[in-house]
């Protein structure tokens, strides 16, 4: 069992799949930074101030009442809150992670497109009696002037 183990995991797309993942948690980690450190602040600015990490909706007070500045406080205090400004930081995360992830796809699908494109069509063929290169569609070789009908 481990030795069947053993060869599934040694499998080249296993490998690549388990790089994916890890690569993709760092990137993920990079987005939430990204978004909640450098976009949304200067987003919320210019709405006039707003922080989106501190954006939430008071459900049940907790052991104090609020109304409580941040979500710290309502959380300390017990409160049990909806915290739309933090699902909003999260969907442009999301948003961003997904654009990223269409560009790679579209950039791997336009390079198989190059690798799979069908062979060029000949435009010359080898006249078969002096073997220069001359049009496709000829009938009489430029070269030789021997008439070429179906032997080439």
């Amino acid at each position: 069992m481990v030795k069947e183990f053993k060869e599934f995991a040694m499998r080249g797309n296993v490998l690549d799949m388990a790089v994916g993942i890890i690569i993709g948690a760092a990137f993920g980690t990079i987005i939430a930074s990204l978004v909640s450190d450098i976009l949304m602040p200067p987003i919320g600015l210019l709405i006039g101030g707003v922080d989106f990490s501190n954006l939430f909706i008071t459900i049940k007070e907790g052991a104090t009442a609020g109304p409580f500045s941040t979500l710290a406080d309502a959380h300390n205090a017990g409160a049990v809150t909806i915290n739309y400004g933090t699902f909003v930081n999260k969907v442009v995360s999301f948003i961003i992670v997904a654009l990223a992830i269409f560009m790679v796809v579209k950039g791997m699908n336009s390079l198989k497109k190059k690798e799979e494109a069908p062979p060029a069509v000949p435009t010359t063929k080898d006249c078969s009696f002096c073997f220069t290169a001359i049009p496709i569609k000829a009938t009489r070789c430029p070269h030789c002037t021997s008439e070429l009908g179906a032997r080439t």
